[in-house]
Order: C-alpha cells, then sequence, then structure tokens
C-alpha cells in the first residue's frame, strides 16, 4: 500500500485517536501540529476548579483503549489529560507531534495534490491530506460589555483560568451560568467572600449522582476487560435512550421535564429561587447541565443570583440595568465558545482560491460533518453538525476517524491523486438534515450555541449516535470525484516525451 502523507491540526482527543487508527492502519507519514507546547485541546486549556467531563468517564475514553481504573464515575480534567497523555506515549505519537505550531492558513495545489500548510512560523508542510481536528469548543467567547476596559480588578475567561488571581477572601462576579460554572462556582463559592453570579436564562439540570469508583470495582475491570466493556455498552444505551427527548416525544419530555423539576424542589426549597431557576424554554432546547452541588452552592450565605441584564462594567464592580451595583474585585466570565466559526481563524483556500470561512459566510455546511465540495482531501472532525445533545462526543470521533482511514486507505489503493465530495451530495445531505432538525427541540429555542443568530443550526447532528455510526461506517466513493494521480493525457504526455 502506498504511503500517503497527513497532516492533522491539533492534538485533541480528535487528533490523537485520527493519529493512532491511521498509524494501526499502516500509514506512518502523520504530522500532528499543536498550537500549545502541550498536548490535550480543550482538556489542556480548562483547567477552571472543578473541571470534569459531562460524559461518564467509561464513555470518555477511546473504545480500542479502555480505561478500567478511572477514580469516578465522571472523570476530572486533571485524569482525561493524563489519559490522553498515556495514549500518545502507547502508541508512539510524540515524534509525530511539533508543538507550539500555530497554523495560518493551507492551500491545496491541484497539479500536485498536495495542501501546503503554513504555520506562523513561516514554515510550510506538504500533505496529500489535511484533516482538521481544533474541534467546535476551542475559541472562548467574550461578551462586549461596556466599560470592561476601565475595570481595576482582573478579569478572565474561565477557558483560561488565571490561577495566580488571588479569589479568597475577595469579591467574585461570575458572568454566565452554564456547563463551565455549574462546575467551577461550587468549588470557588467557600472561598470567597461574596460570589454574584449573573445569570442570563436558566438552564435544564439534572443530578450527577457522581461517586468514586472503589478498588474492588476496579480490579474487577481490570481482570475481566469484557465487564468493562458491558458496562461501557450500558452507560451508552441509557444515554443513547434519552434521544427522543429532543425529538419532542411527549412521553419522554414529560418524564424527563419531571425529574428536573423534581430535582430543583427537593434541593432547592425556596419558591422564589425555584421560579428563578426553572427555564422558559422546552428541557434539551439548550444543553441539558448535570450537577449534584449547583443549586446548593447559590443557595450559601455569600452568594447571590442576579438576572437582571448588566448595564455596564464600572472601575470596582458591575452595574445592572435596574440600577444596582454589585462590587467586584475579580470578574470570571463562562460564556462559552465561539461554537458557529468553526475553522477559523486559519484560512483554508481549495484549488479555485476559494476560501472556505467565505463560502461559510451563509452557513457553515459539510457533508457528514466531514467534507466541504471544493476542498479535496480536506476532512473535519467535530466538523458542521456533528455535535451532541444526549451522548459522548467520543463516540462521534470515532465514526469519524473510522471514515477518513478509509478515504486515506482509498486514496492510496486507488493511485489517487485526490478525491472531492460532489457539491450535490452536499446539498442533498445539507437540505435533509436541515429539515430533519426543524423537528426537534432545538429549533424551537430561540437562543443558544447549537445555532447561528439567524436560527439555523449548525452545530448538532440530527439524530442518535447510533444512525450517525451507520451513515459514516463505510464512505461510498461514487459520492466523491475521484481524480487518478496519473491522467491519461498526462500519461500520453510522458510517452511521447
Amino acid at each position: 500500500m502506498a504511503q500517503v502523507r497527513v497532516v492533522i491540526i491539533g492534538s485533541g482527543f480528535g487528533g490523537l485517536g485520527m493519529a493512532i487508527r491511521l498509524k494501526l492502519a499502516g500509514f506512518t507519514s502523520i504530522t500532528i501540529l499543536e498550537k500549545a507546547a502541550r498536548l490535550g485541546g480543550t482538556w489542556r486549556e480548562n483547567t477552571y476548579p472543578g473541571a470534569a467531563c459531562d460524559s461518564p468517564s467509561f464513555l470518555y475514553c477511546y473504545s480500542f483503549e479502555p480505561k478500567t481504573d478511572w477514580s469516578r464515575k465522571w472523570a476530572p480534567q486533571p485524569e482525561i489529560l493524563a489519559y490522553m497523555e498515556h495514549c500518545a506515549r502507547k502508541y508512539d505519537l510524540l515524534r509525530h507531534i511539533r508543538f507550539d505550531t500555530e497554523v495560518t492558513e493551507a492551500r491545496f495545489d491541484d497539479a500536485a495534490g498536495v495542501w501546503r500548510v503554513r504555520t506562523a512560523a513561516g514554515d510550510t508542510i506538504e500533505a496529500e491530506v489535511l484533516v482538521s481536528a481544533t474541534g467546535q469548543l476551542n475559541r472562548p467567547s467574550y461578551p462586549a460589555l461596556p466599560g470592561l476596559e476601565r475595570f481595576g480588578g482582573r478579569h478572565f475567561h474561565s477557558a483560561c483560568w488565571e490561577h495566580d488571581v488571588p479569589l479568597d477572601g475577595r469579591d467574585v462576579a461570575v458572568i454566565g451560568n452554564a456547563a463551565s460554572a455549574v462546575q467551577f462556582v461550587p468549588e470557588v463559592a467557600p472561598r470567597v467572600r461574596r460570589l454574584t453570579v449573573f445569570q442570563r436564562s436558566a438552564n435544564w439540570m439534572m443530578p450527577k449522582n457522581d461517586r468514586v469508583y472503589g478498588a474492588r470495582e476496579k480490579r474487577l475491570y481490570a481482570r475481566f476487560p469484557f465487564l468493562a466493556r458491558l458496562y461501557r455498552w450500558w452507560i451508552w444505551f441509557q444515554f443513547e435512550s434519552r434521544f427522543p427527548v429532543f425529538r419532542e416525544e411527549k412521553v419522554m419530555t414529560l418524564l424527563g421535564t419531571a425529574a428536573a423539576r423534581r430535582a430543583l424542589r427537593r434541593q432547592v426549597p425556596d419558591a422564589e429561587l425555584q421560579r428563578v431557576l426553572l427555564p422558559d424554554y422546552p428541557l434539551g432546547g439548550k444543553r441539558i447541565l448535570i450537577s449534584d452541588d449547583y443549586y446548593a452552592a447559590l443557595q450559601r450565605e455569600n452568594v447571590d443570583l442576579v438576572t437582571s441584564p448588566i448595564d455596564q462594567v464600572t472601575r470596582d464592580g458591575i452595574r445592572t440595568r435596574d440600577g444596582r451595583h454589585v462590587h467586584a474585585d475579580a470578574i470570571i466570565f463562562a460564556t462559552g465558545f465561539q461554537t458557529t466559526t468553526f475553522l477559523a481563524p486559519m484560512r483554508i483556500e481549495g484549488p479555485d482560491g476559494r476560501v472556505l470561512e467565505e463560502v461559510w459566510q451563509q452557513s457553515a455546511d459539510a457533508y457528514l460533518g466531514l467534507a466541504v465540495a471544493g476542498f479535496p482531501n480536506f476532512f473535519m472532525l467535530y466538523g458542521p453538525n456533528t455535535n451532541l445533545g444526549h451522548n459522548s462526543i467520543i463516540f462521534m470521533l470515532e465514526c469519524q476517524v473510522n471514515y477518513v482511514v478509509q478515504c486515506v486507505q482509498a486514496l492510496a489503493a486507488r493511485g489517487l491523486r485526490y478525491m472531492d465530495v460532489r457539491p450535490e451530495v452536499v446539498r442533498a445531505y445539507n437540505a435533509e438534515l436541515q429539515h430533519t432538525l426543524r423537528g426537534t427541540v432545538w429549533a424551537r429555542t430561540d437562543h443558544s450555541w447549537y445555532k447561528r443568530a439567524d436560527g439555523r443550526i449548525t452545530n448538532n447532528w440530527s439524530g442518535t449516535t447510533l444512525a450517525y455510526w451507520w451513515r459514516t461506517r463505510r464512505p461510498d466513493l461514487d459520492h466523491y470525484r475521484q481524480v487518478p494521480r496519473v491522467t491519461t493525457v498526462e500519461a500520453a504526455v510522458s510517452k511521447v516525451a
């Protein structure tokens, strides 16, 4: 089998999984470009107190490299990062990674059939295949708040936690109350003098029911790996069975909503606080959060929940539209990520000079979230419409990795210069996808990070993970324009010469 050079951008779960599966398939000319000095992606960057996965640990690892000694049901950030580093060492990936190497642009040379990837340092790397594994949650989003520049204290985003900022005994303001906030607020609240959480909208929340795995359980799973696999599949099935909530299936939605309301009433006895914490949109319309201690943290004497919109930031705090002034020594933004711009700020240019960012000006569309017409031999992991609201993203990444490996194998086996997904295939796929998405709860929710400002849902997959596995289990090569490495005309010219 001919070797194919592959450049992978990013060393998170997607990038590492891609490289491992390529190596296992016999491809060794692999380069992983990582902008930071350490691998890990989001699990390297998010080091805030209490950071942990929101998929159970046994689902949050590769199926081909199961971990049976997780410390708890929901693994903390350091343990996840350590697992990723273990995978990189075991599969000898470190020699393939170029750290401190940020990609600025990539251009496809049609004649040569190669991508020329340019770095911020001015280097150029060539490869037949380019895989973006930058993910959807890598560019922090900051709100445009008037007066922030004159704030006298420190401010930072939860995804870029500044551990040198003194919080103990200080007044701290948290702007945002979603997935990151529900993890770090309970950790920070006992340390500060006063914590004020600014909530724009309430979130549906379910109990996490976290627990430590005992030594006996770990020994059992280590001795009988098939039990660990069964446990993993049982967790996957439990989460998969919840998907009907997102299609607003009546019984499942009623049961889920009742469970969330019950948990709120049980943990928050105050009727007024219950009212403030009860969402005004359907269950599943935004990310369903999980926590065992967030509601308890909000009821501490030194914690306030503010729902009035922010008017401006002052020199020593935040003023709300109802005239209240909240003193703050530090401001923490828990305001999520820029999720609908995908590959920005990289410039990805196809053979005809088209730039992907411009092609996606109206909407980020891709075939299976993996390929874009006019950008040959270019694949994405965790691309448009591949996010989930109900199960582990690792499952989706493995589906995508398996698909891309088969495409690389086809390039090698068929002697192709490149393969380019057909425009009509992309259009038909996305028309079907968007039609299905219109029947989901996300379409009936005004604002979420799953969708653009114009309402188009660009982040979430429209079905179950099982359905996605079925669609990606084997690439249909007829969906691609396949250009041989040496065309008939080129061969004839070469022969005459």
